[in-house]
């Protein structure tokens, strides 16, 4: 089974398991262990796979880090678990930069199971770098991610190599962010660029604002027009005849992606905490995907906004306002614990009349 194959079962068991994925144990064993194994790496190999690795830290004896990968009996990787309901955040890494700092290893993996970020020493040799150069995620494989994940295979690793190409993927990620942030809210400086290079006149206020409206729509305009070529390349070169547009009487058919179903599995298991699962229920729509009690629109938990936009929000309710709240991951909807479980009271507690949300 190739590599890629197996990120993909991976990525099933954590959108179908992500309610049972709440402990470190619970992760570990169903996505981490597996995510080794799928590296080529013999998990009940002691000598290759060492749990709770152990190395006095200066005046800190016996701390552990979840697990140590050893190459040629040395330390190659270090990994640090948590549980997949934590958002992974730097403090995290506190253990990964101590133990960097006094093994052989050059290269650390910082995971909830769903999440992985990937630290070497790009910046400062045997000093583990503040930001990671590369972050796969199971709730969203990327085409590119399979190769570049290769790079930390059994077969494939090679320390040097994959040090030296950090450097360029650390820089990648940050211009790929940058590029994110532009596509979703266009600076002025990006908006002045372009509208010197289409506009003779001189650059007001209001043409900046004319421009900023423009630049916006293009980009998203750009975009589409990519995924649509991309989709249309590869109907060609498979034979698939092209699917026909529809009419405007037809309607748009509404999809629900993999990444509306994950986000529906996280504020599902929220949920079940405080009421039955198969009470919360998911309805996909045009401009959102909502999450229902009771599969009654009436009864509105919370809503995913993930169409077509660069940078993802989820709805929370009080009554019936609506907040949007940003997320870097989906598996920052774990944060809307509080604000999930108060609708959820509110909603048993409320006449149906009074909880239709404000459109």
């Amino acid at each position: 089974m190739d590599l890629n194959t197996r990120l993909i079962e991976l990525q099933k068991r954590a959108t179908e398991h992500r309610e049972v994925l709440l402990t470190e144990e619970a992760a570990k064993n169903a996505l981490i262990m597996p995510f080794i194994q799928a590296l080529g790496y013999d998990v009940f190999n002691p000598a290759e796979v060492i749990p709770e690795f152990t190395a006095d830290v200066g005046t800190k004896k016996g701390e552990k880090v979840d697990y140590a990968i050893a190459a040629a009996g040395k330390v190659a990787i270090l990994i640090e678990c948590k549980p997949s309901s934590v958002a992974l955040d730097l403090k995290h890494a506190s253990q990964l930069y101590r133990y960097f700092s006094v093994t052989e290893a050059r290269l650390a993996i910082l995971t909830n199971g769903v999440v992985y970020q990937f630290y070497s020493d790009v910046e400062r040799p045997n000093v583990m770098d503040q930001k990671p150069f590369f972050t796969f995620s199971l709730d969203a494989i990327r085409p590119g991610d399979a190769k570049t994940i290769e790079s930390f295979t059994k077969a494939s690793f090679d320390i040097e190599r994959i040090v030296k190409e950090a450097a360029d993927l650390k820089t990648q990620s940050l211009l790929r962010k940058e590029l994110e942030k532009e596509l979703a809210e266009p600076s002025d400086e990006f908006v002045k660029m372009l509208a010197a290079r289409v506009y003779d006149g001189r650059i007001t206020v209001a043409v900046k604002e004319q421009f900023t409206k423009l630049v916006a729509n293009s980009t998203a305009a750009l975009v589409r027009d990519l995924v649509n070529e991309r989709l249309s390349s590869a109907l060609n070169a498979t034979n698939v005849p092209p699917i026909d547009e529809p009419t405007e009487d037809a309607g748009e058919e509404v999809l629900t992606t993999e990444e509306e179903l994950s986000g529906f599995r996280i504020v599902q298991a929220i949920a079940s905490r405080y009421t039955q699962p198969r009470r919360v229920v998911i309805r996909d729509a045009k401009a959102y995907c909502a999450v229902l009690l009771d599969d009654n629109n009436r009864k509105t938990i919370a809503r995913l906004h993930f169409n077509g936009l660069t940078r993802k929000y989820v709805g929370t309710f009080v009554g019936k306002t609506e907040t949007r709240h940003l997320l870097a991951e989906l598996t920052d909807i774990y944060q809307l614990e509080a604000q999930i479980a108060a609708r959820i009271t509110e909603l048993e507690q409320t006449p149906l009349a009074d909880l239709a949300p404000e459109e």
